[in-house]
């Protein structure tokens, strides 16, 4: 559980940077609840939102992977690629409402290191070692 330590501590760091983020819009723009039709909050808090959709689910095949015995460079792998991809998607998301390098790079990779994982899995699970 050490290294998938590693990375549960590095998304708590993004997600507390997020929720900084959509804090301090929050009081510039003076709304307490919702995005009072401010794009720059609504844009904040689906960055925000997003990475504790994908978070919890990612470090949870993270996880299993390493109870598995998983090599330690697939692990690294694994939670580096993620916490690159999830800081590629809110930096994307900050900055653009619409389609974004960030954006989009951050899902794809996002969307992958989770298929990789969750194949990793069912493979380990269900093909016989040997």
């Amino acid at each position: 559980m050490h290294i998938t330590g590693i990375y549960v501590a590095l998304a708590t760091l993004l997600v507390i940077a997020l929720s900084l983020g959509v804090s301090l819009r929050r009081r510039q723009v003076k709304v307490g609840l919702g995005s009072g039709g401010d794009t720059t909050l609504l844009q904040r808090i689906r960055a925000h939102a997003n990475a504790l959709e994908y978070l919890p689910l990612s470090l949870l095949l993270l996880l299993c992977l390493e109870l598995d015995q998983t090599p330690v460079a697939w692990l690294h792998a694994c939670g580096s690629t993620l916490i690159v991809a999830r800081i590629l998607h809110a930096v994307g998301l900050f900055h653009s409402a619409g389609t974004s390098f960030g954006r989009l790079f951050g899902t794809l990779l996002t969307w992958g290191v989770m298929l990789a994982m969750a194949a990793l899995l069912l493979w380990r699970a269900l093909v016989p070692a040997g």
